[in-house]
């Protein structure tokens, strides 16, 4: 029988500050994903739900939600970063939209590391600071957020730890 191996994400001694991780696949952000997350969320905001008067409006038609895109680049890196090894999201700052994303746009992402430091009460755990970044099929930048995350260490780490 061959290898058994299981998709996870980073422990936290496997982040190293300064590294940029570009998460694939893209996303392309239909009309659909934009009224029903909007609709989930109960955010009546007319730019994202009516086409008549959004076509009125500065952009001439209705934007992504942002809160899609920021969830959308946050997912983006699970698989990668986090899967079964983070503990909790801390927080999020530096939340930025510097450009809409509309309907039909292929949303990427790339995540920095920015700092890491061991958990202070938590042995074993440690925390992580990343900036997210999301740019369109163009690359222009669309979202960026930086975001803390207590993340478990290998298990050959917390071993260390105890003895």
């Amino acid at each position: 029988m061959g290898r058994v191996i299981e998709q996870r994400g980073l422990y936290f001694d496997e982040f190293e500050v300064g590294d940029v991780y570009r998460h694939a696949p893209g996303r392309t952000v239909t009309e659909a994903d934009n009224v029903l997350f909007t609709t989930l969320t109960m955010n009546t905001q007319s730019l994202h739900l009516d086409a008549a008067w959004s076509e009125q409006q500065e952009f001439g038609e209705r934007l992504v939600n942002s809160m899609f895109t920021l969830a959308t680049i946050v997912g983006a890196s699970v698989a990668q970063l986090t899967q079964g090894t983070i503990v909790a999201n801390l927080g999020f700052s530096e939340v930025a939209f510097p450009h809409p994303l509309h309907h039909g746009d292929t949303l990427y992402t790339e995540s920095e590391v920015l700092e890491k430091r061991p958990s202070k009460s938590r042995p074993g755990q440690g925390i992580i600071t990343v900036r997210h970044t999301g740019k369109n099929q163009d690359g222009t930048v669309v979202a960026t957020c930086v975001r803390s995350v207590l993340m478990q260490s290998s298990p050959k780490e917390t071993e260390g730890d105890r003895a």
